[in-house]
């Protein structure tokens, strides 16, 4: 077993839970309105190219995730693919590399 699976699900957890917890705070603040949301991504040049960012990392995360899951035929790993999306690269990203540090 790698010595690094747990500080990557310690990872992932912090990942899920430090976004999720902003963004039910704003969500809880302004009406539970998810349009709100996504339109305050793009208030400015600067959140919308940090929306970008994120968004290629995640088609990018996306993308080597499915080429393992194939080749390692690793098909619980494809569980980051969802959580990359409805929490963020910072849950996926370290969700994956303990998926993936398991032993065969």
């Amino acid at each position: 077993m790698s010595r690094m699976r747990p500080v990557w699900l310690a990872l992932a957890l912090w990942g899920a839970v430090h976004p999720m917890y902003w963004f039910v705070t704003y969500l809880s603040q302004n009406g539970w309105s998810f349009g709100a949301m996504i339109d305050a991504w793009y208030v400015n040049a600067s959140t919308t190219g940090l929306v970008w960012d994120l968004t290629i990392a995640a088609i990018t995360l996306t993308v080597w995730v499915l080429f393992e899951a194939v080749t390692r035929r690793n098909w619980v790993a494809l569980l980051a693919i969802p959580a990359t999306f409805c929490i963020g690269v910072s849950c996926g990203l370290p969700l994956y590399l303990w998926f993936r540090s398991r032993p065969v």
